[in-house]
């Protein structure tokens, strides 16, 4: 039976994929569009703060493939599924997401805002944190159902100013009764929402919602592509529902949405020597765009691991905020118990909190490097 291997002394959020396997999409076209984006820029004279943003990023993706913020294969894949008009919004986007972290930079929204539909998971992988019972028994009070009521709240305060938004965090997504609800929703708002899904409650009705909302990224969360592995890293899980009901959406975008922008993945945690990807790949080429495997990080119970000598400060302070269930936002999900929440957004609102007291007593210590004072941070390897 396949074992979590030795966590990775350094865990690399800017960097977590093993390999990822994609079409190469037509790189020169996109580039056109960013140097006539950048000419529109400077023919404006004065630039808001916003422009400035976005003509930084043009300036580093017309550079080479060493800059900051380059021109990688699943960026020119996410912009080629934009028009003009959307394509300023994305650049402000991803630039802030990926430069502003290791530059200590930070503005009045996050990056990327992470909503949690729920903590309650049917599965029990054995990287995950819902292996611990201290975080799964319900007496406990971490699992629940975000309302609609909060959920609303959050995205109508998040339009406009983010456009990246993750459904996903500590539990399965799709098992919140009025996920489909909470698609139509967001649908229109944001350029760059996001599902991770274990795909075991994949129905009809959240294909159709999925597509018809514009999602632009949906993961597929399958670590091995036969049995008894499959089974063996994702307990409580069934390779053939998986199977079927990936197919069950491949199909559905096919014949009903043929111009959808939704990218699919399947991407796996690397945990042992049996996973192979060209096996994945052949399994799951004709199913989805992507598949994919990135690394292990001890997310299945930081608060027991040894505390550690790392410095160097944690990204997620400046790339994205979760909002959990309950209204918490925390800085990451590896602190599972959100020990480090900087209040909620049921009272407050989400940009409020990220640049709260709480936030930047967090991202101060984390730049002065002592993150060896806050905990978990002092046992996490996220850097």
């Amino acid at each position: 039976m396949a074992t979590t291997p030795t966590p990775p002394s350094v865990y690399e959020k800017s960097n977590s994929f093993v390999e990822i396997r994609r079409t190469h999409p037509e790189r020169e076209n996109v580039r056109g569009r960013i140097e006539a984006l950048a000419q529109r820029l400077d023919a404006r004279g004065s630039l808001s703060d916003r422009d400035e943003i976005v003509r930084e990023a043009c300036t580093e993706l017309l550079k080479d493939a060493d800059s900051r913020f380059a021109l990688r294969d699943f960026v020119v894949e996410e912009i080629r599924k934009l028009d003009d008009a959307e394509l300023e919004r994305y650049l402000h986007y991803r630039f802030r997401y990926e430069v502003f972290p290791p530059e200590f930079r930070v503005d009045g929204y996050p990056p990327l805002l992470q909503i949690e539909p729920t903590s309650i998971c049917n599965y029990r992988c054995i990287f995950c944190y819902q292996t611990d019972t201290a975080f799964t028994t319900p007496k406990h009070g971490h699992m629940g159902l975000m309302p609609m009521d909060l959920f609303k709240k959050v995205v109508d305060e998040a339009e406009g100013k983010v456009e990246a938004i993750t459904l996903a965090s500590r539990g399965e997504p799709t098992l919140h009764k009025q996920f489909a609800e909470m698609l139509d929703y967001l649908g229109g708002k944001f350029l760059a929402v996001k599902i991770n899904t274990n795909a075991s409650k994949l129905t009809d009705e959240l294909c159709h919602a999925i597509l018809r909302s514009g999602v632009q990224t949906l993961v597929f969360s399958a670590d091995a592509a036969t049995e008894p592995l499959y089974s063996q890293l994702r307990v409580r899980g069934d390779l053939e529902t998986v199977l079927t009901n990936v197919k069950r959406f491949h199909d559905i975008r096919e014949r009903d949405y043929p111009d959808a922008r939704t990218i699919t993945r399947v991407s796996g945690v690397k945990v042992s020597e049996e996973q192979d990807l060209d096996q994945m790949d052949s399994v799951w080429h004709d199913l989805v765009d992507q598949v994919a495997f990135v690394k292990y990080n001890p997310w299945e119970n930081t608060y027991l691991m040894p505390e550690n000598e790392i410095e160097t400060p944690c990204s997620e302070y400046w790339r994205r905020t979760f909002v959990l269930w309950d209204g918490a936002v925390n800085p990451c999900d590896t602190d599972y118990m959100a020990t480090l929440a900087a209040g909620n957004a049921n009272e407050a609102s989400v940009s409020e909190l990220w640049r709260g007291t709480r936030y930047e007593g967090l991202r101060k210590l984390h730049q002065a490097r002592q993150r060896r004072g806050v905990s978990p941070c002092n046992r996490c390897t996220v850097v």
